[in-house]
């Protein structure tokens, strides 16, 4: 018999190593496009002026301080200015700031600081290592939802030519890490889904009529969705926003766990479920997430003595919940201050031991929540330039443009301009636009599927997209941007992955519309690349005549 298995063991083992050398190769080549001129723009570009410097603070010194004016003795030049210049060291002032996100990914562009140096190369590189990974990760996850090396491939691909994950991998902002950890997390969830319906199956292979009875059994301990936990903890660690599609894949994941009962033969697997599958999760995803997320501030509750002397009377600990939008400015005026309201662990005796933990956890709730006031109301009144609403984020409303050098002279090297014009050079924050609207028709498609096919794999799509995607709207009072979205940017590419799939169909012996699914589906991915080609030069801050970058910019708003 293990004759007769030789050749079928060999072509799985063929067939593992094709599943891992696909996907390793796409992610190399999304790294080497990432990398290509890391370093231009040669200064802090858009949000890095925040997070580098957050960084390279929890690099130095444990936890964020502010940061000095200046340092070189020259006023005409700002802190930013010296730190590029070379001055990286006693540019704190000592004391803590009012840090307003989590610390996980500004921890992670620390670690670029630390291999590569204070310079705008060691600010991305991180960011370049966190889309790469999520190239690998989402192959694999289609992979795994289709069966399919070539298809998770497919997804590899498509996002790896997104315009707006391209120019976030090349910089240091929060948000790829979290769509990274977003989507380990969910990949985790999958993973768990088919070991838990692995472990049940073989309990009721072991039963005279091949199904279970009762209650099925309880499986205390899940790996997977343990490994899960981990990463949405560390989603959450980098965007407090990461907290929906934890509780929306927890309610999925307990469904899944349901629904793998039901088909066993147990009857209420829904309520019994809840119990048995339920409890479990919750231990595994919120209660395991909330410890991780605890254990990321730990800089933070090793310096809580600090930001009690420091923090805890600000403005957004003051406020009582009356206030008004300025006339001449953007800034949000509180009224009805209370000057005595602090944190009350600012006003007690240092604990120590047990005591002094829980006192510097209860510091770290009340930060919470002066940062929540923030938030809730104190953006309300401000505006952005490049601001949009989240409603028209699939359709590409509004890009942001995080760097640009204008009216370059025509004389100036690498400029062809005419004479009577000049030259433009930018880096403009737009997704892929043939990929996001052709993503739109992918995902209405998956509504179909999931309710109508009772497709699974489309209901993790639409779960994905909506959770990452609709808690934003209840937020379109003050300025958001679209990069935001770029945690639903992996959910849209595994719809148009799965409606591909579905287009080609199971079968490789030749028919129509195995034909027509091949040349629709590889039309797309061609109009992809094309476009991705297209817009290169204003994703990587490219020389361009006025006339060159105006045809790329495909209508006003998008200025």
């Amino acid at each position: 018999m293990d004759r007769a298995l030789g050749p079928l063991r060999g072509l799985r083992g063929r067939d593992r190593l094709v599943g891992w050398l696909g996907p390793l190769g796409v992610t190399l080549l999304a790294l080497g496009l990432r990398l290509v001129h890391l370093g231009d723009p040669d200064r802090f570009a858009f949000d890095e002026t925040y997070y580098a410097k957050d960084a390279w603070s929890l690099l130095n010194n444990g936890y964020i301080q502010t940061y000095l004016t200046d340092v070189d003795g020259n006023t005409k030049t700002d802190i930013n200015a010296d730190i590029l210049a070379g001055h990286t060291q006693g540019v704190w002032t000592g004391e803590p700031s009012l840090a307003v996100h989590p610390d996980v990914g500004k921890w992670l562009i620390a670690l670029g600081e630390k291999a590569f140096g204070m310079d705008p190369f060691g600010w991305r590189i991180a960011s370049v290592v966190a889309g790469s990974l999520m190239v690998l990760v989402l192959c694999r996850l289609v992979r795994r939802l289709t069966g399919s090396t070539m298809l998770g491939c497919v997804a590899g691909l498509l996002l790896m030519l997104d315009g707006m994950h391209f120019v976030l991998s090349r910089l240091a902002l929060l948000d790829i890490f979290l769509a990274l950890f977003l989507l380990c997390g969910v990949h985790c969830l999958v993973a768990d889904r088919d070991w838990l319906r692995r472990r049940l199956a073989a309990r009721a292979a072991l039963t005279a009529d091949g199904t279970l009875h009762g209650w099925g059994g309880r499986i205390l301990f899940r790996p997977w969705l343990l490994a899960a936990g981990v990463c949405f903890g560390l989603a959450v660690g980098t965007k407090w926003t990461a907290l929906y599609p934890l509780a929306a894949f927890g309610v999925l994941c307990w469904v899944w766990s349901a629904g793998a009962r039901r088909m066993l033969g147990i009857r209420w697997a829904v309520a019994k479920g809840a119990l048995a599958d339920g409890v479990p999760a919750f231990l595994h995803l919120v209660v395991v997430a909330g410890l991780v997320y605890i254990a990321t501030w730990g800089g933070w509750l090793a310096h809580a003595h600090e930001y009690e002397e420091h923090l805890s009377s600000t403005q957004y600990r003051q406020y009582t919940g009356h206030g008004h939008c300025a006339k001449d400015d953007d800034s949000y005026v509180a009224t009805d201050l209370d000057d005595s309201r602090k944190w009350p662990t600012a006003t007690e005796n240092d604990a120590h031991g047990i005591g002094e933990a829980w006192q510097s956890l209860r510091s770290l709730w009340y930060y919470h929540q002066d940062v929540y006031t923030f938030h809730t109301h104190f953006l309300n009144c401000s505006e952005h330039f490049y601001e949009s609403k989240p409603s028209s984020w699939l359709l590409i409303n509004r890009p942001v443009g995080v760097a640009v050098t204008n009216d370059i002279s025509p004389d100036a090297k690498g400029c062809d301009a005419p004479v009577n014009s000049d030259c433009i050079k930018q880096v403009l924050l737009l997704p892929t636009p043939v990929l996001w609207w052709g993503g739109v028709v992918a995902l209405l498609f998956a509504v179909v599927m999931w309710i109508g096919a009772r497709d699974w794999r489309y209901g993790l799509a639409v779960v994905g997209a909506l959770s990452t995607w609709l808690p934003w709207m209840q937020y379109d009072d003050r300025p958001i941007f679209i990069f935001y979205a770029i945690a639903v940017l992996p959910f849209t590419v595994i719809a148009l992955t799965l409606a591909i799939g579905t287009m080609i169909g199971p079968s490789r012996l030749p028919s129509a519309r195995r034909t027509a699914g091949v040349i629709v589906s590889g039309a797309f991915v061609i109009l992809v690349m094309l476009n991705f080609a297209w817009f290169w030069p204003i994703w990587t801050n490219q020389m361009l005549t006025h006339s060159e970058w105006l045809n790329r910019i495909w209508f006003t708003r998008w200025v």
